[in-house]
């Protein structure tokens, strides 16, 4: 018996299950993530030992020998969530309260999946100097700090500040988060249609955070800088344009010098036309890319559609127009190129050796990691990078990402492959397990139905 076909209403409907569902089971549950003890109490006299009087000794400890902190607190463990809500997923700036709920899912998935514990903060602040300045004052109670959805160009100038002063990982997902999970995506996918990472030709549709690092990520990976090109809202980046500067948009100007040095011109189609990939992350779709701009990528063309909560292009109007492998933001189609796969991994390797920060060559690192978890489970058109389920990608990037920081010198603890490896393994199976008790016994209620 053939298959029902799944028309394209049929998909549309789906694609907006998530959001009537969110609308249903955010007010339920009135929050995401809570604090809890790990430590036992079995009795009221156990506090005068977490608290007064018993913890003065671990506090004189840590004057004495400030690295003490990682062994009498949960610094180790704990990533600050910061976000000034200035873009936020697809909708803009929107401001620190409504970007809230965004920030309390990372903290879910850092916990679920990486064992991380993330608090959201939220800063009612959007001048870049205040943003530094007040993560700077808070980084003391954390071990890594997760930039999230801070618009450019201020995003480069507050991750590049705060890599400079603080002594602990600082990362904005947006860029190095997406680079990665994308990089991993590329790899895969050009292993599926035959083709080598140095030879294609790879254009990035949007100049913003997102596609800006995985620009270097690309030319560190081994693309050469003439077989990468860009395109903004006003078109192809090259070395002529004159309403670019140093002094207005410091990145973007950078990859205007390095990248189409024979200026051509043009905009999106231009951009897309001869190319055997292309990752878009600009504005959410669905016509952003037509498919006739599609229709002139060179045979076997890669699409990545990254822009949420809608894609540039659906995919099926993608493969429609002669793409053959296509992936999205969204976990309800094939090929979800999800920072989610990422950065729980990231950090939890990070953390594990105590890192001072995240390099390129650590987040590349990871990036390899993923591509080689699904290669092994098997790739094809529809299943180029792991999905979330896959517990091993989180592991396996842990390890790589660690041994990477122990390799460059960044890191204040160092472990065995094995050691790092049976420690990630653990943190990761405890928290999914914990998760599992508490639905079993009822603590986390089911979810409402539609």
């Amino acid at each position: 018996m053939s298959e029902k076909k799944v028309t394209k209403e049929e998909l549309l409907e789906k694609a907006k299950e998530p959001a009537r569902k969110a609308m249903k089971w955010h007010p339920f549950y009135r929050g995401k993530i809570e604090v809890a003890p790990k430590v036992q109490v079995k009795s009221f006299d156990d506090f005068g030992v977490w608290y007064t009087p018993g913890v003065a000794e671990p506090c004189r400890d840590i004057h004495k020998n400030p690295d003490t902190v990682y062994e009498h607190t949960n610094k180790w463990n704990n990533v600050a969530v910061v976000s000034d809500g200035s873009r936020v997923l697809g909708l803009g700036d929107i401001g620190p309260m409504a970007g809230m709920p965004v920030m309390e899912g990372k903290g879910l998935l850092f916990k679920y999946l990486g064992g991380v514990d993330a608090f959201p903060i939220c800063l009612d602040a959007h001048d870049p100097e205040d943003i530094v300045q007040a993560t700077k004052w808070i980084a003391p109670s954390f071990g890594g700090i997760n930039l999230e959805d801070i618009s450019k160009p201020k995003c480069f100038y507050v991750l590049e500040r705060l890599r400079e002063e603080l002594d602990i990982p600082v990362w904005h997902d947006d860029q190095q988060g997406t680079a990665a999970i994308t990089l991993a995506g590329i790899i895969n996918g050009l292993k599926v249609v035959g083709k080598k990472l140095g030879e294609v030709d790879i254009g990035l549709v949007g100049s913003g955070a997102a596609n800006l690092c995985l620009a270097r990520t690309l030319l560190k990976a081994g693309v050469p800088a003439e077989h990468l090109w860009l395109a903004d809202s006003t078109g192809l980046l090259h070395p002529g344009r004159d309403d670019l500067s140093p002094e207005k948009d410091p990145e973007k100007y950078k990859f205007a010098q390095k990248t189409n040095l024979e200026q051509k011109e043009g905009g999106l189609p231009e951009l897309i036309a001869g190319k055997d990939v292309v990752v878009a992350a600009s504005k959410p779709g669905p016509d952003t890319i037509k498919k006739e701009w599609l229709q002139r990528m060179n045979d076997d063309a890669i699409l990545f559609a990254e822009a949420n909560p809608i894609p540039e292009i659906w995919p099926w109007e993608a493969k429609e127009a002669g793409v053959r492998i296509v992936g999205t933001g969204r976990s309800d189609f094939p090929n979800q190129v999800n920072n989610s796969i990422g950065f729980p991994g990231i950090f939890r390797g990070a953390l594990d050796v105590r890192a001072t920060t995240i390099s390129d060559e650590m987040h590349i690192e990871a990036a390899y990691a993923i591509a080689e978890v699904a290669e092994e489970a098997g790739l094809d058109e529809e299943h180029l990078v792991p999905t979330m389920e896959n517990t091993e990608v989180y592991i396996r990037q842990a390890v790589r990402v660690a041994l990477k920081a122990i390799e460059q010198g960044l890191a204040r603890v160092k472990l065995s492959e094995q050691e790092l490896r049976d420690n990630a393994e653990a943190i990761i199976m405890s928290s999914r397990e914990k998760t599992q008790h508490m639905m079993e016994a009822g603590y986390i209620e089911d979810a409402p139905p539609l």
